[in-house]
């Protein structure tokens, strides 16, 4: 208690003093010398913090946190994480301890040298561990604490290799045990027309599907290529209309037999309704919900690529046109364009053509024909601007397609 009111005391000496005025090499020297206080302190605080048990007791408090919480006006997690802390550095890690009583190791340092501590293997051995303990304290001068995490993940490599490729295996195996166990996705639709999803994965998937999404979301552009609307819209919904192009082109063949068929989605769609504008079709077969209503402009565009059968009716309700026999483009042709339009075909796109979708300049629902003459590749982006009622276009000389806002 002395000793903080004496800080306390200094503390009050200089609460009015003004740096600005000081010389660069005295601030320099005060920031590190503050620094260096600042982790003693916070060890000294540790140190007592581990010893307020009967505090909490007397106090009638439910634990040492929750009373650290209400003293400090701090909240209940980052104060159970400080108690926890606190007692694994006062009765395990003395190591640690001298470290921040030195000014050598930070608050935070601790915390990930602790953590990366705490989880290596009690079956490795007390010498291990000892020397896990000084290696992470002797890189504290040299390594932050993001660093530190990094390096704590492969500890045993460093100071125990003779064990560490077997306890990495095991390690890598129970974190993929782990991880597919809390897999999740859970959702519910928002009444707007859209759905909100969560999903819990293992990271390896996320990270394979995050490298779809970027494939999809066509981030690959020439440096000189003018900035469009496409360069102002923000990551994460490109990300989110990339996942978007990604279900749309998973090959229905290649999923599992749903309902006694290949996977499909059929549209019912009046003939005079196909043509029209503000056009809606109503789902009569969803294996792949594609929600209850579709606009016609929809339906088109994912009639290029998916597999969607649309179901066009007459007057009365008959079967007009239940798909046809060559509606989608084939492997053949979808090379046939990549050589022949190397690119997205909107002016000003550098898109390469391996990433595009193809796109029936007359549309199929329209009697377009299934050749290379009536075919042009489009990016994600402007393939949805081809099918956008709020977008007209035109056909220039050299073959690309200027869009334009409908006034």
């Amino acid at each position: 208690m002395a000793c903080a009111e004496s800080m306390l005391a200094a503390l009050d000496e200089v609460v009015d003093a003004q740096p600005v005025y000081a010389s660069p090499a005295d601030k320099r020297a005060a920031v590190v010398a503050l620094e260096k206080v600042a982790r003693r302190v916070a060890e000294l605080r540790l140190r007592v913090v581990a010893e307020c048990g009967e505090v909490a007791d007397a106090d009638a408090a439910r634990d040492v946190a929750g009373w650290l919480a209400f003293q400090t006006q701090a909240d209940v997690g980052a104060s159970r994480a400080e108690a926890h802390l606190a007692v694994a550095v006062a009765s395990r890690w003395q190591r640690v301890q001298a470290g921040m009583a030195s000014g050598a190791v930070s608050l935070e340092q601790a915390r990930v040298m602790v953590a990366g501590l705490e989880a290596l293997p009690t079956h490795v051995g007390l010498d291990v561990i000892a020397r896990a303990e000084e290696h992470l304290v002797g890189l504290a001068a040299v390594h932050r604490p993001a660093e530190l995490r990094r390096i704590v993940r492969h500890l045993l490599h460093v100071v125990a290799p003779e064990i560490a490729e077997a306890e990495e295996a095991r390690r890598l195996e129970e974190e993929e045990r782990s991880a597919w166990e809390k897999t999740r996705f859970s959702y519910r639709n928002l009444g707007d027309g859209t759905s909100r999803g969560r999903i819990v994965i293992p990271e390896a998937l996320m990270a394979r599907l995050l490298t779809y999404l970027e494939a999809f979301a066509s981030p690959r552009k020439s440096a000189d290529a003018l900035g469009g609307e496409e360069d102002r819209i923000p990551h994460s919904r490109k990300l989110g209309q990339a996942f978007c192009g990604l279900l749309e082109h998973l090959d229905p063949r290649q999923l599992p037999v749903h309902g006694g068929d290949a996977t499909t989605v059929m549209v019912t769609v009046s003939v005079e309704s196909l043509t029209a504008d503000l056009a809606t079709g109503g789902l009569i077969d969803a294996d792949l919900s594609a929600g209850d209503n579709l606009s016609a402009s929809a339906i088109r565009r994912l009639a290029c690529s998916a597999r969607i059968i649309p179901v066009v009716l007459g007057g009365e309700g008959e079967i007009l046109d239940l798909g046809r026999s060559k509606r989608l483009y084939s492997r053949a042709q979808h090379k046939a364009m990549r050589l022949r339009d190397q690119r997205c075909r909107a002016e000003g796109c550098t898109i390469p053509a391996t990433w595009c979708e193809a796109h029936h300049l007359k549309p199929w629902s329209e009697g377009g024909k299934t050749d290379l003459g009536d075919g042009v590749l489009a990016c994600v982006w402007h393939h949805h601007r081809f099918h956008d009622r709020r977008f007209s276009y035109e056909i220039l000389s050299n073959g690309d397609i200027r869009f334009h806002r409908r006034r």
